[in-house]
């Protein structure tokens, strides 16, 4: 079934967003046919949200534990977003909201697959959560090293630098439950 949704602006020509199930009838070589096949499956998003999900309880249920909170102390008390998060909460208690906020997104977005909107609310938790770990990647001490007058990555660096694509996978997860959203919407 092909299925478009229309909006129109005020002063704007007439714009179509043409969803997945279109894209296989127009591919035409191999490859494009692959990608439409790929596209007509989801499977982008059945792998993203999958891996999202997983890494997200588990993560989250690892904060939980005392080398969890430990692991954590020198990225939260570095970060000019969460400095003062420890020092109220103590690195447990802290480390512990932070788990139950990870493994909260992330029953949201598997809520998602049946309420769309509960997806939202779950990637919109995770933008923000990543954003904020992805600028420890400059705030902490050791994440970027000098190795013979050139400046790398650590292993600590390498870690960090997962969010920033983390923080692009929480768009796309916000961008496609919104495309549910909007279909539900329209339905009624």
């Amino acid at each position: 079934m092909n299925q478009v949704l229309s909006g129109q602006g005020t002063n704007t020509a007439k714009k179509d967003l043409v969803l997945p199930a279109e894209t296989s009838n127009k591919a035409r070589s191999r490859l494009t046919k692959l990608a439409a096949w790929v596209s007509d499956r989801n499977i982008p998003f059945l792998i993203l949200s999958a891996g999202m999900v997983v890494m997200l309880l588990w993560a989250g249920s690892y904060k939980m534990t005392a080398p969890g909170a430990e692991g954590i102390i020198p990225l939260v008390s570095n970060s000019p977003f969460t400095w003062w998060h420890f020092r109220l909460f103590g690195p447990y208690i802290g480390s512990d909201i932070i788990g139950l906020t990870e493994i909260s997104a992330a029953i949201l977005i598997i809520t998602g697959y049946a309420r769309p909107l509960a997806g939202i609310v779950g990637g919109l938790i995770t933008t923000l959560m990543f954003f904020v770990t992805s600028t420890m990647l400059i705030t902490t001490p050791g994440a970027i090293i000098a190795v013979h007058g050139m400046r790398y990555m650590s292993f600590l660096g390498l870690f960090l630098f997962k969010d920033v694509i983390s923080l692009g996978a929480s768009f796309y997860l916000i961008s496609y439950f919104g495309g549910k959203a909007i279909l539900s919407e329209n339905k009624n």
